[in-house]
C-alpha cells in the first residue's frame, strides 16, 4: 500500500511505513506515521502534529542500527532525525566542546574529532547510527562510553512542548542504558549532543585488544588516529557492515555477575573466562565468550532464519528469517542455553520497540 502524504507547515508525515526498512535488521512492522526532520523547528512541529492527532505516542530514531522493531509496528509517529551540524569552541589550547547535530552519522563525528587531534571518543569508531542516538544506549566500545565526554544534550521536550537543555549528570547513565531508555523513553527527542574532547594523545591502560594492535606496529605513544585505525581494524575484521548484512550490532551486552559467581564459573573452565573487575564485588563477563562455550559460533538456525556472525558470536545476523518474531524465538533459544549452562541471564542490547 502506497503511504498517505500529509502536508503540514514545514514537513510531510507519511502514514502505514515499513518500519523494516528503518531498522538494519530488516524486521519489523508498519509505523502509522513517519516523519523525517532536518531542523530543530520540525521536531516541534511534528511532536505538535501528534498532540494534535489523538496524542499520539512519539519516537524519534536514526539509521535504526540499535533498534528491533515488533510485528505489530508502531502506533504512533516515528521521528526520523537527519538533523546536521557540527560547531567546535576551544576554550584553552587543551579543552575543546564539540555540538553536533542529533542526525549526524557517527563515526564520521569521530573521524572528523580525530583528524583535529582530538582525544575523547576515538575508541567509539565505526559504531554505526546517528549522533543523537549515542546518549541513549550510552554507547560504549573498547574502554570508552559516550557519557566519559557528554556535557548537555539539546532536546525537545515532547511532554511540555519545549526545547530543554539536559547536563550528562541529569542523564542516569548506567551501563548501556539511560533515562532515555528507561523511564523518559520517547519524552525527549535529542537534537544535539555537546561533548568535551582534549587536545593531546590517549592514555593508557588500553583495551586488550587495541594494546595488542599497538604493541604488534610498535606504537609505544599512540595518538588519536592510531587508536582509530585499530579499532577499525579489530571492528572491520570481526563485525558485519549493516549495510551489507542485516544485524543489530552487538545483541546483548556483557553481563555482570557477583565476584562469587565469576570466581565459581571461572574455576569450573579452569581459569579461561574472559572478566574485567567492575568494582569490589562486581565483575563483568564476556557475552561473546558464553555464547560460544554454549555451542552458537558461527551457528545457522534453518527454522528461525537467523544465525550468528561467524567471527563474533554476540552479533545475530537475519539471514532469511521473515518477522520479528523469528528473531525471539531465536534469541530465547540462546539465553536459555546460556542461563541452563552457566546461571546467567544475558541482556537483549537493542530496543525492542
Amino acid at each position: 500500500m502506497q503511504a498517505t502524504v500529509y502536508n503540514e507547515a514545514v514537513i510531510q508525515i507519511l502514514d502505514n511505513v515499513s518500519l523494516a526498512n528503518y531498522s538494519t535488521m530488516g524486521l519489523g512492522g508498519p509505523a502509522r506515521y513517519l516523519v523525517t526532520v532536518q531542523r530543530p523547528d520540525e521536531v516541534a512541529e511534528a511532536s505538535l502534529w501528534a498532540k494534535v492527532h489523538g496524542d499520539l505516542p512519539v519516537l524519534m530514531i536514526g539509521h535504526g542500527s540499535n533498534i528491533v522493531w515488533q510485528d505489530k509496528g508502531f502506533d504512533g509517529l516515528v521521528i526520523v532525525n537527519r538533523i546536521l551540524g557540527y560547531e567546535s569552541y576551544e576554550e584553552d589550547p587543551e579543552n575543546t566542546y564539540i555540538t553536533i547535530g542529533g542526525g549526524e552519522i557517527w563515526d564520521s563525528v569521530v573521524e572528523r574529532t580525530v583528524s583535529s587531534g582530538l582525544t575523547g571518543i576515538e575508541a567509539l569508531s565505526l559504531i554505526p547510527g546517528t549522533a543523537g542516538a549515542t546518549p541513549v544506549q550510552n554507547v560504549g566500545a573498547y574502554g570508552q562510553e559516550i557519557s566519559q565526554t557528554l556535557t548537555t544534550i539539546t532536546a525537545y521536550d515532547h511532554h511540555e512542548a519545549r526545547l530543554v537543555t539536559i547536563a550528562a549528570s541529569d542523564c542516569d547513565f548506567g551501563y548501556r542504558t539511560s533515562r532515555f531508555k528507561t523511564i523518559d523513553r520517547g519524552r525527549f527527542l535529542i537534537t544535539a549532543i555537546t561533548l568535551h574532547l582534549n587536545k593531546g594523545n590517549p592514555l593508557p591502560p588500553f583495551y586488550a585488544s587495541v594494546q595488542s594492535y599497538l604493541e604488534q606496529h610498535n606504537i609505544t605513544v599512540p595518538t588519536p588516529a592510531d587508536i582509530r585505525q585499530a579499532v577499525l581494524v579489530i571492528r572491520s575484521a570481526k563485525l558485519p557492515d549493516p549495510a551489507a548484512v542485516r544485524n543489530c550490532g552487538s545483541f546483548f551486552a556483557n553481563p555482570i555477575v557477583s565476584q562469587e559467581q565469576y570466581a565459581y564459573l571461572n574455576e569450573a573452565y579452569e581459569g579461561s573466562m574472559p572478566h574485567w573487575q567492575v568494582d569490589q564485588t562486581r565483575v563483568k563477563l564476556s557475552a561473546a565468550w558464553l555464547i560460544e562455550r554454549a555451542g552458537y559460533k558461527d551457528f545457522h538456525d534453518q527454522v528461525t532464519g537467523m544465525a550468528t556472525w561467524p567471527t563474533q558470536p554476540l552479533v545475530f545476523i537475519n539471514e532469511h528469517a521473515t518477522c520479528t518474531a523469528d528473531l525471539l524465538r531465536f534469541k530465547q533459544k540462546v539465553t536459555d542455553d546460556i542461563r541452563a549452562k552457566f546461571n546467567v541471564t544475558l541482556v537483549q542490547e537493542p530496543e525492542l520497540l
